[in-house]
């Protein structure tokens, strides 16, 4: 974390006395629930401290930040370092209040990414996807995986021809074989996995186009043609926390919305088809009919 974003709560406190009275306002709403001034819009914390919407980002560049985004990502770190168990979380609260801040904080990062996320960027994305002939998905860890095969997965119920790989020696090979016509999906929050930036450099130099989800300003959002930002909190504990993980997974439905509208009505029939076959089968529905076809006539006379 770099010296802006260092002790910004702290910065706060000791620097409201000498700030106007408007910004002197907006401070105040924050302090007074750190928490919930996340989760808030610029016009519902405009209201909530009765001041104008530029004022709370002048508020945001008096304390050295380009806008709200980044001043509330810095409030987000720095919330992040207050406790070992969980970022809001303290070993002496009830369960009930471990349960409404796990699920407040994890509310409040949704809300914030809302507002950060380009919807410009998501719709570049999808159309590459949409036109790509083959769709490849990079991933390093067991959070990064199971993003990349919930990615393939659902890439290929839309029609598109596309592979999950976590193996470096495969990423090659993919990277290598993509063509000028194919898309690679880069997925880690962290960003600095070094095979997964050896793939993605690779798979760009022979001419696909690289699609990074991560952290901003990370060296695997350098490499790519479109970077999806994913900004949340750090977690107290593990290294891609759960509010990374659902960020990411609400990223790619949202990207596969955007590519189901990009690819049209061919590909939605393709969905009412699949729903039906599914049926047909005994697959998703809530009543399971005995599958006939699948004992002989002997096991199927017989009482389970």
């Amino acid at each position: 974390m770099n010296a802006v974003a260092s002790s910004l709560l702290k910065r706060l406190k000791n620097k409201a006395a000498v700030l106007p009275r408007a910004q002197q306002q907006v401070i105040a709403v924050i302090l007074k629930d750190p928490e919930k001034a996340l989760s808030l819009s610029v016009d519902a914390m405009a209201l909530q401290a009765q001041v104008s919407m530029p004022t709370i980002m002048r508020t945001a560049r008096q304390f050295g930040f380009e806008g709200v985004r980044e001043f509330k990502l810095a409030l987000a770190q720095d919330l992040g370092r207050t406790s070992l168990v969980h970022r809001s979380v303290s070993l002496e609260d009830t369960s009930q209040e471990m349960i409404q801040k796990i699920l407040g904080g994890a509310a409040a990062s949704i809300t914030a990414l809302q507002h950060q996320l380009n919807p410009r960027t998501l719709v570049e994305a999808a159309q590459l996807i949409a036109n790509a002939t083959r769709v490849d998905c990079y991933s390093v860890g067991t959070t990064s995986a199971f993003m990349a095969d919930d990615l393939q997965g659902r890439l290929f119920r839309l029609g598109k021809s596309a592979y999950a790989f976590h193996d470096a020696h495969k990423q090659l090979i993919s990277a290598a074989s993509l063509g000028t016509q194919g898309v690679a999906v880069a997925i880690s929050h962290v960003g600095r996995m070094p095979f997964l930036l050896e793939s993605a450099t690779f798979a760009r130099s022979q001419g696909a186009k690289v699609i990074a989800i991560t952290q901003p300003h990370t060296p695997l959002a350098e490499i790519a043609d479109v970077v999806i930002d994913v900004m949340v909190p750090p977690d107290a504990v593990m290294r891609v926390g759960t509010e990374a993980y659902i960020a990411h997974l609400l990223i790619i439905e949202l990207l596969m919305i955007l590519v189901l509208k990009e690819l049209g009505p061919d590909s939605v029939n393709l969905q009412m088809q699949y729903r039906e076959v599914l049926q047909q089968h005994g697959q998703d529905v809530d009543q399971h009919t005995w599958p006939h076809w699948t004992w002989p006539n002997s096991q199927k006379e017989s009482p389970v």
